[in-house]
């Protein structure tokens, strides 16, 4: 599973990328949090500085071994304009490694504004330009459609926040609909909608690991971001049961599991292969 895959602007569409990403190299998708504690516990200083050591040492452990990593936004964006220059190489030096970048930046507004975020991390002039990026619909799902132009202009991925994996989300995704379905199955037929009317396979879900999601996804075909497995409880042997019927494209996250490993190189990378092997084994 560490067949090289390419990937770039321009290079094939989003979710013929991916397929061939997970086909390769499996089906997890390692985050990169970058957190003040986790830097201590590698030894590092919670600087720009410690922060670009954090990413080097990121990239040489996954660059060559997993299909995506998603690095979290807010704990490169908490260092200012020093923490995004460390962002921007991480970006491409594993993206130039074959790995797809999912930006976890949860971005959404309206507008011109909506259109601005979109092309930071879609345009690939942009030195923050991602395979895909995370996005809120909480604003209304048309609030989307700028990303969804974008994202279908250059061959990149939404990943659309639906069920997500923490407590507090539970009250406003599970609240009621006029038509009877929870907001989190709406976001779903939104995301459905997304295709159907882009005439593209860009959208995807954000739905969580972490416990029975009571969404019916029988009839979405795109990825599933599912965070949650590892620190925050969620195990391999879950995945089936959890996700049945929308496993091909079924994206576990793990972030604080494998980070642990480190610093060292060699035993990250041994980390997530093991995450790597046992998701591929229980989706098998």
């Amino acid at each position: 599973m560490t067949a090289p895959v390419v990937t770039g602007p321009g290079v094939g569409r989003w979710r013929t990328r991916l397929e061939a990403a997970v086909t390769a190299r499996g089906r997890l998708c390692v985050g990169i949090d970058p957190h003040a504690e986790l830097l201590a516990s590698w030894g590092l200083d919670d600087t720009a500085a410690g922060l670009a050591r954090f990413a080097e040492l990121c990239v040489a452990a996954f660059a060559d071994e997993v299909a995506v990593v998603k690095p979290q936004v807010a704990f490169f964006e908490r260092f200012g304009s020093a923490g995004y220059a460390v962002l921007e190489r991480t970006i491409a030096s594993l993206r130039s490694a074959g790995v797809l970048v999912i930006a976890d930046a949860k971005r959404g507004d309206i507008g011109s504004t909506s259109d601005a975020y979109a092309a930071a991390w879609l345009d690939p002039v942009s030195p923050l330009a991602s395979d895909a990026v995370t996005v809120s619909p909480y604003l209304g799902p048309g609030a989307l459609e700028p990303f969804v132009r974008r994202a279908v202009v250059h061959g990149a991925g939404l990943f659309v926040l639906a069920r997500t994996s923490n407590p507090e989300g539970e009250q406003v995704q599970t609240a009621r609909t006029l038509s009877g379905d929870t907001v989190a199955q709406h976001v779903v037929s939104a995301a459905e909608a997304v295709d159907r009317e882009a005439g593209d396979a860009v959208a995807g879900l954000v739905v969580g690991a972490t416990r029975g999601h009571g969404l019916d996804l029988r009839e979405f075909s795109g990825p599933i971001l599912a965070p949650g497995l590892g620190a925050q409880g969620a195990s391999a042997a879950d995945l089936p049961s959890l996700f049945e019927g929308a496993s091909k494209l079924l994206l576990p996250n793990s972030s604080r599991d494998i980070a642990r490993h480190g610093p060292d190189v060699t035993a990250l990378r041994d980390a997530a292969r093991r995450v790597r092997d046992e998701v591929e084994r229980a989706l098998a």
